[in-house]
């Protein structure tokens, strides 16, 4: 008796299209185009490597390598960052420490879009609105993923080192 439910007999209409029109064209396509020859190129095309070749292959790629490097130092310093300034903030008994070492070590989002603000009135030479709207909205999303990121990883440090704190006194 639902206005949103679908008949059975027009998910069997569906199912049977599939399986009577899609599937077959799927086969005879294939079959087609597997027996057809090579495309070839009037000029000799030069052999681009490929990051997919390079993961599979038994090849060396080492962004992979400076990425993961530049990620430990990035959390390293998020967290050191986070952890002493909580430090400083519990020393003049603020405990108000979760709110304050997630936006600490986040801010460092805010510093990527003032940079991609910047980097869009001096280097790229945009001029129609639509342009600029989709570089701010990407910019604005990859700021926020990496304000998200960089603001977990300093609340997880400074919770950690909140922890150890208490664990070690001793309460009579």
């Amino acid at each position: 008796k639902s206005s949103g439910a679908v008949p059975a007999t027009t998910l069997l209409a569906i199912i049977g299209l599939w399986f009577l029109i899609s599937v077959p064209l799927c086969f005879i396509g294939s079959f087609f185009g597997f027996r057809k020859p090579k495309i070839e190129h009037p000029v000799r095309t030069n052999q681009i490597p490929c990051l997919w070749e390079v993961i599979w292959g038994n090849k060396v790629y080492y962004l992979f390598g400076f990425a993961a490097l530049v990620f430990v130092i990035l959390t390293i310093t998020c967290s050191e960052v986070t952890i002493l300034l909580c430090y400083f903030h519990l020393c003049a008994e603020d405990y108000h420490w979760s709110w304050r070492a997630f936006l600490t070590s986040g801010a460092s989002g805010l510093y990527i879009f003032i940079y991609s603000i910047m980097y869009f009135a001096t280097r790229l030479q945009i001029t129609s609105l639509t342009s600029t709207v989709i570089y701010f909205g990407w910019s604005g999303v990859m700021s926020l993923m990496f304000f998200v990121l960089t603001g977990t990883i300093g609340y997880f440090a400074c919770l950690a080192f909140i922890r150890r704190i208490f664990m070690s006194i001793k309460v009579d």
